[in-house]
């Protein structure tokens, strides 16, 4: 019993320490853009960044806020999941790729 919990708390400490490093980091970035008319068009940026490894979590938080109500009533958004600093999955709401011929002035 006391052999098993050590190659549990053994293969516990090889994932934390040795592996872990390696593993890619997760963020979510949401932007949001506002149209005012005779102005440039404001993009806000907002990231959630993630631990390494952490892909189920930012998953999860990734599809809650696609399926919330105030991201689909807001102004014009676009969503992204990013591993390692790529686009992995992304989702616009509104008119976002007409919005971005503009010139954008991103905040944040």
């Amino acid at each position: 019993m006391i052999s098993l919990l050590k190659k549990v708390k053994l293969q516990e400490m090889i994932r934390q320490n040795i592996i872990k490093p390696f593993l890619p980091k997760y963020e979510v970035v949401c932007t949001t853009y506002q149209v005012i008319p005779g102005l440039p068009v404001n993009g806000n940026h907002q990231k959630h960044a993630f631990d390494k490894g952490a892909s189920l979590e930012a998953r999860n938080f990734y599809v809650k806020v696609i399926n919330s109500d105030l991201t689909k009533t807001m102004a014009p958004v676009e969503v992204h999941l990013k591993r390692r600093g790529k686009t992995i999955e992304k989702q616009n709401f509104g008119p976002v790729e007409e919005l971005k011929k503009f010139n954008v002035v991103y905040k944040g």
